[in-house]
Order: structure tokens, then sequence, then C-alpha cells
């Protein structure tokens, strides 16, 4: 839809819709392109089918190819640029699919297994004690700064103060967050957001989403099905409220965005190897052993977007694009936190320090997870 509707009915005289209803149905959020379905209600539509829904997806696909062949050298550079715009606003739903599918099969009482993992993430290592890694505060430039793609978010380049701070060389894991749960965590307001505590009460939350204690015994549900809790594992499918209850509890706090991406860029922090979508896992990696006993920061790219105590806002100097795609970022510069890093369900090469995503702070369904955080 996104091809079809910022390109092909834009750039081809007379052009006709694959469907005249697929403008309506895809539609996910642009205002500029008319109506659409309310995002509550999409979810429960099972039309249009997948063999459809591929059909169309070839069908653009050939009429791109098409097109891209056609475009002269004077547009050229535009219209490229929106072409990598376009395949990276794909593979965001790529991702979203992933986990989608996910919450889906979650809610079977069968749990079906979606593949089967690798046994690689039911290794338990012996997780050290967290260590907190220092870094200098004053004065630090925060932004892209390459030559490559990047979304409008990251930008501009701009000079942030920061205090000195330390950052946990890992991920909160399953064991650590058990403690937690073990200690009354969800029972107690003392380390709860107002809000955090009143969702809490209204949803029910004893735990996670997707674990489960069956005889006494944790698990969580996974793309393989339901498994016996790792508690080496980082603890993931948390919202907001919960990261930030726990480092309450634990007499830390959650990093700033700006001191994560200092860290990571202080660090040469590069998404090559690391537990991206790319290498088929599925979900979040316990550490090897090799990885537990090494020194620095780990795991800060892949595994589990991480929960930042930032709110979502425009840098400083931030301008929001004419039409349609002034709609994909600057609109929802509001009332959500951003995360850093990547998931074990996004891919490699749409990774990179300066990625900004965000989500409400009660939001559980993607893989997101954290690590503290402290004043020096």
């Amino acid at each position: 839809w996104f091809f079809e509707a910022m390109f092909l009915d834009k750039m081809i005289a007379d052009y006709q819709w694959f469907h005249p209803q697929y403008a309506y149905v895809f539609n996910s959020y642009y205002e500029s392109f008319g109506q659409r379905i309310d995002r509550n209600t999409r979810g429960h539509m099972s039309r249009p089918t997948l063999t459809e829904t591929l059909a169309y997806r070839k069908y653009i696909t050939d009429r791109m190819c098409e097109l891209i062949e056609k475009v002269d050298e004077a547009q050229y550079p535009q219209f490229s640029k929106l072409i990598i715009l376009s395949l990276n606003h794909e593979q965001q739903h790529q991702e979203l699919l992933l986990t989608d599918i996910k919450y889906i099969l979650a809610s079977s009482p069968l749990r079906p297994a979606y593949r089967k993992l690798k046994d690689k993430l039911s290794r338990t290592t012996a997780i050290p004690a967290t260590e907190f890694v220092e870094f200098s505060g004053g004065v630090h430039e925060i932004g892209y700064q390459g030559e490559g793609f990047y979304y409008d978010n990251e930008r501009p380049v701009h000079k942030q103060y920061l205090q000195d701070f330390r950052l946990a060389d890992r991920l909160v894991t399953n064991g650590d967050y058990l403690a937690f749960i073990e200690d009354d965590g969800y029972t107690d307001f003392r380390w709860w957001l107002s809000e955090g505590w009143e969702t809490v009460k209204t949803e029910g939350w004893t735990k996670p989403l997707y674990w489960e204690n069956i005889d006494g015994e944790w698990h969580e549900f996974t793309l393989g099905g339901l498994q016996k809790l790792n508690l080496s594992a980082p603890v993931c499918h948390v919202s907001y409220f919960e990261a930030d209850a726990f480092a309450h509890w634990s007499g830390k706090r959650l990093p700033t965005e700006a001191e994560w991406e200092v860290a990571a860029r202080m660090t040469h922090q590069q998404p090559d190897g690391q537990n991206f979508y790319d290498r088929q896992n599925f979900h979040p990696l316990p550490l090897s052993e090799s990885e537990a006993m090494g020194s620095g920061l780990k795991q800060m790219l892949g595994d589990v977007w991480e929960w930042t105590r930032s709110s979502y806002l425009p840098y400083p100097g931030y301008r929001q694009e004419e039409g349609p795609l002034g709609e994909y970022n600057g609109k929802f510069m509001i009332n959500q936190m951003v995360l850093r890093g990547g998931s074990c369900a996004t891919s490699e090469n749409h990774a990179r320090i300066t990625y900004r995503n965000f989500f409400q702070t009660d939001k559980r369904w993607q893989f997101k997870g954290f690590r503290l955080a402290e004043d020096v």
C-alpha cells in the first residue's frame, strides 16, 4: 500500500489501484490519504486473505520495477530517497507482523509454535552480578551523523549536556526480574509511578506478558511455543511502567536516550553479528559463558528494544516535513517513551545507535526489555 500510495498513484497518469478498497483497508495512519479503518478494529478483519495479499504484493513489486526503469535522471535522487524510506518502512511492518503473530498464537489455549527455536536459546549461563560502566558527562553531540539512511526524528544533530553516569553492563534477566516478583513487586505501590500503579490494578498485572506459572514452575510463551522460563535470558515483553518499577526497586534508574546513545558511541557498538531477525533466533539470547565473563557493555544492539526514561520529543531544530511524509514521525511526539537498540525481530540493516523507537508506557507486545543506570 505504501508504494502504491506514495509512488504509483502519484507518478503514473490515470493509474488504477489494484483494488478500489485497498487504499482504505491498508492505510495505517495517514490522514493525507483519506478515510481509513479504525486502528482499534482493523485486527478483527479476516480479508483480504493471505493469497490475495501476496497477489497484491507481487502486482505492486512488478509495477514498481517498471516505474524504476522509467524514472529520468532529474527525478532519481529524490525518487531513490523515497524508495529507501519505503523499504525501511516495510522492515518496520515486518517486525510488527512477527510480534503480532506471537500475540495471536499466545491467545490460543493450545499455545502453538510458530517454528522450532534453536538450542542455544535454552542455555543456562551463570550470569554474574551486574557491573556498571562509567561514562564521562559534559557536552555531547546527539543524532545521526552519517551519510546513509536515517529517519527525520534522528536529526538535527545537536549538543546535549550530561552529568557523569554509569550504565549496566548487561540487560536485566528473567532471573533478576523474578526476584522483583517474589519480593511482591507487583503488590507494592512504592515502586510504581501513579499511572503505572493504576494500570497494574486495572489490568491485573502480576508478571510480564507471556509468563505463566504452571504447577509452581515458571514458563514463557515464545515463538517456539510454551517453554520453561530461562532465568539467564533477558526479560522481555515488559512495559515502561514495569521497567521503571523494577529500577526503583533496585535503587537504580533507567538511562536517558542521550546516555544510551553516548555509551553506545563511545564503546563503538555495531549491529553486525548481533541477535537480530537475520539470525533467526526469534527470541532474546542468554549470554554465552565467554560473554558473561567479559567486560564492557553487552547486548546493546539486538535481543530487546531497551526502554529509556526519555519522552519521545522532537530534537532542537526539528522541522516536520510537508505532505504525507510529515505524518511519519512528528505527529506521534507526545505521550510515548523512547526505546533504543533493536530486537531479535528487527532486521540487522535497519538498526543503528541513533534509531529512536517509541511506544506508549503500557504497551508490552513488542520485544522490549531494559538495562539499569545510575548517577556517579
